[in-house]
């Protein structure tokens, strides 16, 4: 018996933002599946308006998968992982025996397929992965912010700033053409 799918089907149990002060929560599931949208969308731009050849599907199932180790992990706050280099080192230790362990949770056919989603060896799949990630986490923060969440100012700005480091053209593309919609109700979006 194989394991691999159920403990992947608690991701939904796993909730984000755990030191802050959330209007509507959020686990790991919902983010993978924002995330794997966003990334996907990034790679379609990067291809159609930039020149890239990144595969869109293989960005996407990356992402859908990008937090699968926090199953076993949970999701550490961001200001405990980075805290310093040892402590972030630490925990990539641990988040690749948590990969590991889910690749064990598979028939053995299966392991070479999805060693290549959890860990990603396209360094483009993994920029775009993360790009999407810090988007998803920017877009949580504007939503917060929306429903009254004062709690996530400090948040949103750092995030954004964060996301602007990476200097990639489909993000700025992405927070040109699409950003502002996440800032409107749905009847301002008519």
């Amino acid at each position: 018996m194989h394991h691999f799918f159920a403990y992947l089907s608690r991701m939904r149990f796993i909730e984000r933002w755990a030191l802050m002060r959330n209007s509507d929560q959020e686990n790991i599931q919902e983010h993978s599946h924002q995330v794997a949208v966003l990334a996907h969308a990034l790679a379609v731009i990067r291809n159609e308006y930039f020149g890239g050849h990144v595969d869109p599907g293989e960005v996407a199932v990356a992402a859908l998968y990008h937090d699968a180790p926090e199953i076993m992990t949970g999701d550490l706050p961001t200001p405990i992982k980075y805290y310093n280099p040892a402590i972030r080192d630490a925990y990539r230790q641990v988040e690749q025996v948590a990969t590991d362990k889910l690749l064990d949770m598979l028939p053995e056919q299966l392991r070479p397929t999805y060693e290549g989603i959890l860990r990603p060896k396209d360094p483009e799949v993994e920029q775009l992965v993360k790009a999407a990630d810090k988007l998803s986490a920017w877009i949580k923060c504007i939503e917060e912010l929306k429903a009254g969440n004062r709690e996530f100012r400090s948040a949103a700005k750092e995030t954004e700033k964060a996301l602007d480091h990476y200097r990639l053209p489909e993000v700025t593309f992405f927070k040109e053409q699409f950003m502002e919609s996440f800032r409107l109700t749905l009847d301002e979006m008519e």
